[in-house]
């Protein structure tokens, strides 16, 4: 079979087998009298193995050794293939992505193009200071889309670049809360813990929403943020679930300065909230329901909380300590009360802290 019926028959041109020919691909079994290439039935074969293995991927020079070398098996070319394709496919979702987030940019000209996609770089770098002078500019210069801010949120270790980047996101706009419930979701818990911190600096019932969701995580870690964001904020519906979380952490030494700071200014507000003349709260809402355990006047739940987590950590000096210092700015009679009966404490720096803190309290 002459060359032009082949090129004809297998639909690859003539020039190409001439082309597979040079390369040692391809060689035609014989000749005619008149010199001209004449194909055979094992080179129509071979012609037909090589235009398969190109239609996977292979390069020319792969495929010769694939045909010619008795140890390349399939099974190695296969795996090959796979990771190449993945590496590809890895390779076009990030094009895809980056292009996706110039146009939520939407650049009026190349000059703020070039701006954006060296933003997006910069975010991207593994120099510290270059990725927190990304997250300035990007409020400051040229505006990132609020997509990239997040994922550079939830994937920064180094805390100053995180709050950064958490600023630049609180001034991004966009529904930034719902694409920080994608953090939430994360397996990672330091992601979690991430995406809590970046809703805490953000206003708006839709984060108190994605924080609520953020109390029943599983991370202890990932909890305790997301119940002091939401105490800071004095979301008294949320009170029931947030003040045994900050107990726990006062318990567990885990933030426990900051825990105290939030329980003693939802007990002001409860206490407050209780005493206003129609019996609700400043925003026309009903007081905090009780939250901690135990019970007491209006304004002494937190108190009774505390209280009886003094009960239980009886052999946890550690804790009982942080748990009476933790009294020191939760107003009312029961604390006060618990304050006294501690200065006779068994354990001398117990007792010495209670009879600091009423001395101040005292001085008030």
């Amino acid at each position: 079979m002459l060359i032009g019926e082949v090129a004809r028959r297998s639909g690859v041109s003539a020039r190409m087998l001439r082309h597979y020919e040079s390369l040692g691909l391809v060689r035609p079994s014989g000749r005619t009298g008149s010199g001209y290439r004449e194909y055979g039935d094992e080179d129509i074969r071979r012609i037909l193995h090589v235009e398969s293995l190109r239609s996977l991927g292979l390069s020319l020079r792969e495929i010769g050794r694939a045909l010619d070398d008795p140890a390349f098996t399939p099974a190695g070319l296969v795996d090959e293939l796979v990771r190449r394709t993945r590496e590809r496919i890895a390779a076009e979702t990030e094009l895809l992505t980056r292009l996706s987030r110039l146009q939520a940019a939407e650049p009026a000209g190349w000059e703020e193009v070039l701006r954006v996609v060296a933003l997006l770089q910069a975010l991207g770098s593994k120099s510290t200071d270059a990725r927190q002078r990304a997250a300035l500019a990007a409020v400051e210069a040229v505006p990132v889309p609020a997509e990239a801010l997040v994922e550079a949120v939830l994937d920064e270790p180094e805390p100053n670049v995180a709050g950064a980047l958490r600023w630049a996101l609180a001034r991004s706009g966009g529904d930034v809360p719902a694409l920080l419930a994608k953090g939430l979701a994360s397996p990672v818990a330091a992601v979690r813990e991430r995406a809590v911190r970046a809703l805490a600096e953000l206003p708006g019932p839709e984060a108190g929403a994605r924080l609520r969701d953020a109390l029943a995580d599983p991370d202890a870690t990932v909890r305790g943020r997301a119940a002091l964001a939401l105490g800071a904020r004095g979301a008294a519906d949320a009170v029931p679930v947030v003040v045994p979380i900050l107990l726990d952490m006062i318990v567990a030494g885990r933030n426990d300065t900051d825990a105290a700071d939030v329980l003693g200014a939802l007990a002001r507000r409860e206490r407050a909230e209780a005493s206003a003349p129609t019996g609700k709260g400043s925003d026309g809402s009903a007081p905090a329901p009780e939250g901690g355990g135990g019970g007491g006047a209006p304004g002494d739940r937190i108190a009774a909380g505390l209280v009886a987590r003094l009960a239980d950590a009886a052999d946890d000096a550690p804790a009982r300590g942080r748990l009476t210092q933790a009294l020191a700015d939760v107003p009312g009679p029961l604390a006060s009360r618990a304050l006294r009966e501690l200065t006779r404490d068994e354990d001398r720096a117990v007792a010495l802290t209670a009879t600091y803190l009423l001395g101040l309290r005292a001085a008030r």
